[in-house]
């Protein structure tokens, strides 16, 4: 028996080798999805995808898969992963829970879309906590950027677009005017931002209005602006059918032929709608930081690339937030080569600058709002259809609703 092993020892042997290939067996699927997910950078986004806003977020996606398909979906070695959350409304309730699913369960490296003021706010202290950057790609209301410092946004803000309609009225001969805006946090921006530019030129207020959101019915709102006789009537509604149904209503009650004329933000006239709402449109001047018919090389590479995805419909200033978001995004997994930590993204996200199909853009160092040109435009016909005719720039505008 001399220099063989004994039965039960090599049992034993065998039933340890058997336990740790076990162990390891068990540990290889506990770790595989963090493998994985090393290799993966998660993008969470809370979008409107269903209810009364789901045009925007169509929208918004329609230009996150542009992006994409133009620039690839793996950056410094690391794949893309989107994760697709639906608000369905401004329920800021639910935005705070989907925004902690996002990071607690999906463990998302960015928490980005955003399209209403309410669910922006809602998720504001999550990413604080987290210390996960959260990438605003459209809500507007000007504090947004003040309630997290892992914020940044990419879209415009109300004050940064009304302030030069506010100007331009009054240097083109409008001394009299009543503004008419949705009554929640970025109708009182454009309200107290248009107001404010407008009499500080000289110009005199003669009436104002906040209507609730998602109202349809505008007659009496109207009659109450023609009664006033202004020279001309200020409006800010949301994208969408708020904008087609007071369009509408503002030509039925013969705004225009009582001498009333519109001046807006781009909102109303919004491009994915103008299809829609037709010639009633036309001559009407508004003001906005981006027109599907911008004249630049990257906005033609964008329009083309964006009917790839959706031959459809007409990219709109709510899709080109979300491209740019993208780009930010990007360039943030870039110049962090995939490891990202969230101090140092939003270090590279300040100052950030970008070639963006609307024109230069780049986001300030100290707000971490973005700096952009807002553009004056009239509606005109163009091979049959009605576009926003950028005719002035204001160039570099930043937002002066932190002052107001």
């Amino acid at each position: 028996m001399k220099g063989r092993t004994p039965v039960r020892t090599l049992i034993r042997s065998r039933m340890k080798n058997s336990f740790l290939a076990i162990v390891c067996g068990v540990l290889m699927l506990w770790a595989g999805p963090a493998f994985a997910a090393s290799d993966t950078i998660k993008i969470g986004l809370v979008l409107q995808l269903t209810g009364p806003f789901a045009d925007s977020g169509q929208q918004m996606i329609n230009a996150i898969k542009t992006y994409m398909a133009q620039h690839g979906d793996t950056v410094a070695g690391k794949k893309i992963e989107l994760v697709f959350k639906d608000v369905t409304g401004p329920v800021p309730a639910v935005a705070k829970r989907l925004c902690q699913e996002l990071v607690v369960q999906d463990k998302v490296d960015f928490l980005a879309g955003f399209g209403l003021t309410p669910d922006a706010l809602a998720c504001a202290a999550i990413a604080s906590e987290a210390k996960i950057p959260l990438i605003d790609m459209l809500a507007a209301t000007s504090i947004i950027t003040t309630k997290s410092p892992y914020i940044a946004r990419t879209s415009h803000t109300l004050p940064q677009i009304s302030a030069p309609m506010a100007q331009w009225a009054y240097d083109n001969g409008y001394r009299k005017v009543y503004t008419l805006v949705a009554d929640y946090g970025p109708g009182h921006d454009a309200a107290n931002a248009f107001q404010k530019a407008f009499k500080a030129k000289g110009g005199e207020i003669v009436g104002e209005v906040g209507v609730p959101l998602k109202n349809l019915e505008f007659a009496p709102y109207l009659q109450r602006v023609k009664d006033s006789k202004p020279q001309g009537l200020f409006v800010f509604l949301p994208t969408g059918q708020m904008g087609v149904s007071f369009m509408r209503s503002f030509q039925e009650r013969g705004m225009a032929e009582a001498g009333i004329n519109l001046i807006t933000t781009g909102d109303v006239l919004d491009d994915g709608a103008m299809d829609s709402m037709g010639d009633i449109t036309l001559g009407m001047i508004s003001s906005y930081h981006y027109s599907a018919a911008h004249d630049s090389p990257e906005n033609a590479a964008f329009i083309a690339a964006y009917k790839k995805i959706d031959p459809n419909s007409r990219p709109n200033a709510h899709a080109i937030g979300a491209y740019d978001g993208m780009a930010a995004i990007y360039e943030v997994i870039k110049q962090l080569n995939g490891k990202i930590d969230g101090d140092k993204a939003m270090e590279v996200l300040k100052g950030l600058k970008i070639s963006s199909p609307r024109g230069p853009i780049y986001i300030d160092s100290e707000t971490r709002d973005i700096v952009q040109n807002v553009y004056i435009r009239k509606a005109t016909k163009v091979d049959g259809k009605v576009y926003n005719i950028e005719f002035e720039t204001i160039k570099e505008v930043k937002d002066p609703g932190k002052e107001l």
